[in-house]
């Protein structure tokens, strides 16, 4: 299978072709629902409606943030 690379959070990360923006909150983030995550894909935000079907290209530059509670 190829692979593509993009930009995740400032760092270059190589995922499976084809990859969607929910396999990568589904490996990065801590809850595999993505609860708490936000994602923007070349500045703007894919809403989580939209996660499955938006396929991640080489060279996207892709911002996670995860809500984190504390005080």
């Amino acid at each position: 299978m190829s692979s593509t690379v993009v930009t995740v959070n400032g760092e270059p990360r190589e995922l499976d072709a084809g990859a969607t923006v929910a396999d990568l909150v589904a490996l990065l983030a801590a809850t595999p629902d993505g609860r708490g995550v936000a994602v923007a894909v070349d500045g703007e935000v894919v809403p989580r409606g939209a996660w499955q079907d938006t396929e991640l290209v080489r060279g996207a530059q892709i911002e996670v943030l995860v809500a984190v509670q504390g005080g």
